[in-house]
């Protein structure tokens, strides 16, 4: 077979890779050095790059596979940092559980669909289930994982109040007790044990990176979910802080993102959709420049998840389960179900009785419009994006891996981010804010070899991150057509 892009013969025969690669003839967009899109080489050693060479005409190191990117562009491997691996789009749990064949041959592609399009780290705010965490890793195609651990949750209130009251502690049991609800906490739960300190811990001891905690009313049928006090939050920092963790808050709210800023947090993992009593302002109210103010200075890390809004609207979208992209990405089974009354049991719950798709569109482009404005704002300050798509935000099919990320960086882009802003918050941004900056986020000699070929350049036009040609995985590289469906 001809391949008619780049000359990867070595692709077909791995055991004579050698240990050395050789990549030639691209040009590098690496974040640390935006004012020098250069032609160049990289030599990767086995998973780490070793040598990056600007400029024409290096010899092949003895040796090394040589690889011609055909003056494509190199970038380093991109980032999500806000994943929930374990949920299926458009499926329920019980649903999950139920057609486990299809399920499974989701969870199959799943690793292999966020590749597709270039994403070489994902980062899993709410690992509930660590064998499941340990079986995606150990599968043949999927990137790197880090995540979060189990949440760290205050009794009673989200998410966890979505769990049956009789398992809900189980389900989630890295809670912080609070003494006013000891008559809802299960006897067996000491409140000694059940700490913000100790919370942090068990999350630092399963292996976590950050540890997730929310501050949600609710919204729905439940809006009023008891929330922690600041003093709570305040031994959260202190413990997030001691065992070296990123402190990440789930919060969509101005009342939710004051809370958490003003308690030191690092991460917010939403944008503001939601302006309480300030809803109304045609205008970004100057209360809220102020906070986003204080985001920008002490350059707390921000997700602004658009795609949270724009996957529950693809219920009212008749054009959105067409998307050509979808037949790369889900199983055929899955796709077809996902098509019927059955599998689109979740519209339900994006619209009220009685409403009609255009009445849906038009409820969800006021809260649109509000987190356009908040991003408009802090991209005109530069402020310190980070790149998460919150995929999947809900039981939505607008939410599928990788094509996720695709529509999120549109939104972000149309919102007011330049696409230099965009690069970045999907590499080093992310690599910083997370502490993975050592071996991750920038083209440079020591780095893990996490890369991606590109036909055009992601500074030039956002629809470059659909051009990937080959992703390389720990110095093992892949053409992007092999990550689809059935191959």
């Amino acid at each position: 077979m001809k391949l008619t892009h780049l000359a990867f013969s070595f692709l077909v025969c791995a055991p004579a890779i050698a240990a050395q690669t050789w990549i030639t003839n691209v040009r590098l967009v690496s974040p640390e050095k935006l004012d020098r899109i250069d032609t160049g080489s990289v030599l990767i050693d086995n998973d780490r790059i070793v040598r990056v060479e600007r400029g024409t005409g290096s010899n092949v190191p003895k040796g090394a596979t040589r690889v011609d990117g055909k003056g494509y562009y190199l970038t380093p491997g991109l980032i999500d940092s806000h994943v929930h691996l374990f949920a299926v789009p458009g499926m329920s749990f019980e649903q999950a559980d139920h057609m486990q064949a299809m399920a499974n041959a989701y969870f199959a592609q799943m690793p292999r669909s966020y590749l597709y399009y270039g994403y070489t780290t994902v980062i899993d705010l709410a690992a509930g289930s660590r064998d499941f965490i340990n079986r995606v890793k150990a599968m043949p195609r999927h990137p790197d994982i880090y995540d979060c651990g189990p949440p760290l949750v205050f009794a009673n209130g989200y998410p966890s109040s979505y769990a049956p009251p009789e398992h809900r502690f189980e389900m989630f049991s890295n809670f912080i007790y609070d003494p006013a609800q000891a008559d809802k906490i299960p006897s067996r739960y000491k409140p000694e044990d059940y700490t913000p300190a100790k919370g942090v811990a068990r999350a630092k001891a399963d292996g976590a990176i950050c540890v997730k905690t929310h501050y949600e009313h609710g919204f729905g049928s439940q809006r009023n979910l008891p929330v922690m006090s600041p003093a709570v939050y305040g031994e959260v920092r202190a413990a997030a802080t001691r065992d070296g963790l990123t402190l990440v808050t789930h919060g969509n709210s101005f009342e939710a993102q004051t809370f958490a800023v003003n308690g030191g947090v690092d991460v917010l993992a939403h944008g503001m959709w939601h302006w309480g009593a300030l809803n109304n302002s045609p205008e970004l109210p100057d209360e809220i420049k102020q906070l986003l103010d204080k985001i920008v200075e002490r350059r707390i890390g921000y997700q602004p998840t658009m795609q949270v809004l724009y996957g529950l609207r693809a219920y009212v979208d008749p054009d959105y389960l067409n998307t050509p992209a979808l037949a790369k990405l889900l199983p055929p089974a899955m796709l077809a179900w996902l098509k019927t009354p059955e599998g689109s049991w979740f519209k339900e719950e994006v619209a009220e009785p009685g409403e009609t798709d255009e009445d849906v569109r038009h409820g969800m482009e006021a809260p649109l419009r509000r987190q356009r404005q908040v991003v408009a704002y802090l991209a005109s300050k530069n402020a310190n994006f980070l790149f998460g798509t919150d995929t999947p935000s809900s039981p939505t099919y607008g939410n599928i891996p990788g094509l996720n990320g695709y529509l999120e960086m549109q939104n972000l882009h149309n919102a007011g981010l330049s696409l230099a802003q965009l690069f970045q918050a999907a590499t080093i941004n992310n690599a910083r804010a997370f502490h993975l900056d050592r071996d991750l986020g920038t083209i440079e000699a020591g780095k893990v070899a996490n890369l991606v070929l590109m036909k055009e350049s992601p500074l030039q036009d956002v629809r470059a991150y659909d051009t990937v040609n080959t992703v390389w995985l720990r110095g093992k590289p892949m053409a992007r057509d092999s990550l689809a469906v059935g191959q």
